[in-house]
């Protein structure tokens, strides 16, 4: 199923009121940017194995995305893993394999691309996004990604805004929430560059 592109080049508004929280966090990740480490594809693999291995075929697809997914790309120590089901409103069907598996289920955004948000932190960092298979959310993560590795100056200057919004957010105190934010308007003109080269934007 492919999304039309009208939902793919649409900015997200953030809406704290569709924010169903499910659970806190029982650990709390670092705001730190780390230089790019070459073991963080391999993570990634490991995970994508414990989630194919808890969930089964209900996995459509498992992506790397984010920015540990970018070769030479400060990061998080975070791998973003984007989970793509049929169903995600059927939560039996994944959300306890994955809760057995080590990952606590935070945030359910049915009206966002029915968005799932699982985290874990052994043996590594992780957060796993659930959406339903064909949606917006699925294709900008993609379309950023590839976009960085193939244009280093958008991944520089993604660089830079990462590493002085974290040091703002760590001075004064704030969310990885509000970390995101100070890099939003940044992220929306990358995807605008990167949307207008395929053609989505004039």
């Amino acid at each position: 199923m492919s999304c039309p592109i009208e939902e793919i080049v649409k900015h997200y508004e953030f809406d704290p009121s569709i924010i169903q929280r499910i659970a806190k966090r029982t650990s709390k990740p670092a705001l730190s940017i780390e230089p790019p480490n070459p073991n963080w594809p391999q993570q990634f693999q490991e995970i994508q194995s414990l989630i194919k291995n808890a969930v089964g075929p209900v996995a459509v697809s498992i992506t790397h995305v984010g920015s540990t997914s970018v070769p030479n790309l400060p990061a998080k120590d975070v791998i973003d893993i984007d989970l793509a089901v049929e169903n995600p409103s059927d939560e039996d069907a994944y959300a306890p394999a994955l809760e057995n598996a080590g990952f606590q289920f935070l945030i359910r955004e049915p009206e966002w691309n029915e968005h799932r948000f699982f985290a874990m932190h052994k043996p590594y960092s992780c957060n796993l996004h659930v959406f339903k298979v064909g949606t917006a959310e699925l294709a900008r993560h993609l379309i950023m990604k590839e976009w960085l590795i193939e244009h280093d100056d958008d991944r520089d200057l993604y660089a830079k805004t990462k590493m002085e919004a974290a040091g703002v957010s760590n001075s004064l105190g704030e969310t990885v929430g509000e970390y995101n934010f100070r890099k939003e308007n940044v992220i929306r003109a990358i995807l605008e560059r990167a949307f207008k080269a395929k053609g989505y934007l004039s």
